[in-house]
């Protein structure tokens, strides 16, 4: 009896950390036409330069039309979608500003406060290194260089 349980909590075990392995390998989704940003309404697919992702350890996935939006989702994930938490999250993409590419957000900057603004408006402006936000900086008046962890709602105002 012993074994049987034993073999079925491994069996739960390998399972739970391939669902895992599978969305954190998946990467990024394809967006559809149809795919709407759960924080406005708007339809994402119009705005690629600006999409972000939310990838969740099942595979389900939301889809924003900018950083600020899926910020403020991140934030409060059960307001939007009470069937998951903050921790089921496997993946967050941004569309990084210069490379136009998704790239894993929480090894980004933000850029906060410049003339450059995303489909809602004032936008929170993902780059890949120092060196790019500073030379954003420069060019686009940003006022603050946020990491990810350093961002919080009051920056998505």
């Amino acid at each position: 009896m012993r074994k049987k349980v034993l073999a079925v909590l491994f069996a739960l075990i390998l399972l739970t950390l391939s669902q895992k392995s599978y969305a954190e390998e998946k990467g990024p989704v394809a967006v559809k036409q149809t795919d709407k940003c759960p924080v406005c309404g708007m339809f994402v697919a119009k705005y690629p330069g600006w999409v972000a992702q939310v990838i969740f350890g099942d595979g389900t996935y939301a889809v924003f039309d900018g950083p600020k939006d899926m910020l403020k989702y991140y934030f409060n994930v059960q307001k939007y979608n009470p069937a998951k938490k903050q921790a089921d999250i496997s993946g967050i993409y941004v569309t990084e500003y210069y490379s136009a590419k998704p790239m894993e957000a929480r090894q980004l900057l933000f850029i906060s406060g410049s003339d450059v603004f995303g489909p809602m408006g004032a936008e929170l402006i993902p780059v890949k290194s120092e060196e790019t936000a500073k030379e954003f900086m420069k060019d686009h008046k940003g006022k603050r260089t946020l990491k990810f962890n350093e961002i919080t709602a009051g920056d998505l105002q």
